[in-house]
């Protein structure tokens, strides 16, 4: 909406122009987002889950895990943080 465009022009001109889908580019961030968090803070999983929008902390380690192959605590005690 507050780009004026529709949502079907929308992703239609971002997969040509990236050749993924808007679904891949925010999965993507989040993921690099929760690796950041992940590794440079005191955070726990829950609280990292609920700062990237989250409701349910078991959606996050699904979301996670299914991108990474390992779960979010894994993940950072593999980093030695």
């Amino acid at each position: 909406d507050q780009l004026n465009v529709h949502v079907n022009h929308l992703n239609r001109s971002v997969k040509e122009l990236t050749n993924k889908t808007t679904s891949q580019i925010i999965a993507d961030r989040i993921l690099q987002e929760s690796k950041i968090l992940l590794r440079h803070s005191a955070w726990n999983v829950s609280e990292i889950a609920f700062a990237l929008g989250f409701k349910e902390v078991t959606h996050f380690n699904n979301f996670f895990k299914k991108h990474v192959n390992t779960s979010p605590l894994k993940f950072r005690n593999l980093l030695g943080v």
